[in-house]
This record gives structure tokens, sequence and C-alpha cells, in this order.
């Protein structure tokens, strides 16, 4: 039996494009974002999308190519764009060892030793703020008298809706069923009334954390701390090997010696150095210069 093959053009959700149109509007893609799209996602790409091109009333994804190129000056279609392309799951304390972790390893240590009552810890890649809460609420769980520390959590991730959803730090209640409940009571609000079945993040939880939009594939971050841990998870994923490596010197960069290093479970350093060493599943030091393998 002959192989199957995507007939081109291609028409799915009523978005047309041949082979060669995607194989361009995925290059683009990639200069401005660093995800990887190859033919398979030739039916997703057009999917998502759809919603924007019937705004505009276009048939063939060339159109919107040829919008975006020549009609955003200010980009505002183009982080729409991307808004629509990318994937947002996520949920509080997913991947639960990675915040026992960060409580045991760099927290306890952290008010045992002499050094400075300072804390960064950056979410890149944050979706709608589930992980970076987490962070948080381990936090103010693992510090004792927290109120005199000085802690940032950065979070950050490309989609600026998102973004939007994470700052207000409203969930449906369902969302927070699996954070621990002594946890889920001290650092939730419940709704009521109109509000009922949502619940808010409290605001000694929201106050540690900073939302911005930064886009990993740009040549410079608007950053200048050095972090005791960076959580990178299920981002990696959706670039192709030479921009991994990229992204992950850079966040190297951004690493006090001796900081930490989360990637997805499904991630690896394998092959790329930088320095790291593990020290749990999928969790990696950045080892002072004289530890280093």
């Amino acid at each position: 039996m002959a192989p199957t093959t995507t007939p081109d053009p291609f028409a799915v959700a009523d978005v047309i494009v041949t082979g060669r149109e995607f194989r361009e509007f995925a290059a683009f893609v990639h200069r401005q974002t660093g995800i990887a799209l190859n033919e398979a996602k030739r039916p997703l790409v057009c999917a998502r999308l759809r919603k924007r091109l019937r705004h505009y009333g276009y048939a063939r994804l060339q159109q919107y190519y040829d919008h975006l190129i020549e009609r955003d000056p200010e980009g505002e279609e183009l982080v729409r764009m991307v808004n629509a392309l990318t994937t947002n799951k996520t949920e509080f304390f997913r991947e639960a060892h990675h915040f026992a972790l960060l409580r045991t390893e760099i927290l306890a240590r952290r008010t045992a030793g002499p050094g400075p009552r300072r804390l960064r810890v950056w979410s890149a890649g944050c979706s709608s703020g589930e992980e970076a809460y987490s962070i948080a609420f381990t936090v103010l769980e693992s510090l004792p008298g927290v109120i005199d520390w000085d802690v940032r959590v950065l979070a950050s991730d490309i989609d600026t809706d998102v973004l939007a959803r994470a700052e207000r730090g409203v969930y449906l209640a369902e969302r927070a069923a699996g954070v621990p409940t002594a946890l889920r009571e001290r650092y939730f609000l419940r709704g009521r009334g109109a509000n009922e079945g949502l619940v808010r993040v409290r605001p000694e939880a929201a106050r540690l954390v900073t939302f911005r939009r930064i886009n990993l594939r740009d040549e410079a971050w608007p950053i200048r701390a050095a972090f005791d841990a960076i959580f990178c998870r299920n981002v990696l994923i959706y670039f192709d090997r030479a921009l991994q490596q990229e992204v992950i010197r850079r966040l190297v960069e951004h690493l006090q010696p001796g900081g930490y290093l989360f990637l997805g479970h499904s991630e690896s350093l394998l092959g790329m150095g930088m320095g790291l060493r593990p020290v749990g599943k999928t969790v990696y030091k950045n080892a002072p210069r004289g530890e280093r393998p």
C-alpha cells in the first residue's frame, strides 16, 4: 500500500495552505519565537489560527502571513498570532518533587546559613501562573520570618493572554483542588455570590510575584538579576536543538553559582555540558567553577 501524504494545497478549519506556504510561515514563526513547526503541525496551526484569519476575512494562510509582514508595523497582530499558537498546559505543584527540592535543598539551606536574606526565583514560561504561585506558596511556608526577606519571583511568558490571567490570580476552584488542603486554605480566598466556584490567590503570595512578557528567542532579555533557581519546564521541547543549547547557555548566565535549574520531565541536558550537574530528576545545579566536572 502506498504511503499516505498530506494533500497540497491542504485545507483544515476553512484555512487553505500549500506545503511551500506552510514552510515559509513556519520559518517566520521560528525567527520570531523559536518554536519549531514541522509538517505534522500543519493541521494544528491552521486550526489555531482560524479565528485570526476569519477576523480579517482571509481564506489562505499566505494572506495572513502577508498581513503580518506588510500590514502589522506595531506588531500587534504578531502578538495575537503568538498567543494563538502557544500551548499553555500547567497546574499547581506540577512535578511535586521539584517543589520538595526547592524547599529542602534551597530554602532550608538558606535559612540555616549565614548568607543574605535575599531570594530570586524565575518561572520562565509561567503560562497562567500556577507554577509561579506554587513557588510563592513554597517560599512562604519554608522561610520563617519571610517578611524580613527580600524575595522576588519573576514569572514570564511570551503569551500576553495567559500573563493577564496569571496576574489576576483568579482560578476555577477545581484548578486548585490539587493544592494540599492546608495550603489551599491559607493562600486562597474563596469566591462568593457571583464569584462562587472561583478562588483568588491571597495578597501575601501575589505580592511576591512579578509578571513580565519575555520572549526567550529575543537576543536580549530585560533581566539583570542572578537567580537562586530558574524553572524553565516544558518550554525547550518547542525549540530545535540549536536554540535549546543557546537558551540553556543564557539561563546559566543568569544563575547564581550554586543555583538550580529545573526542566520539564521530558527535557534533558544530555550532551550540552554548560557546567551543570544533575542533582535530581530534571534538576541541575550550577556548580562553582572549582566543583565542575
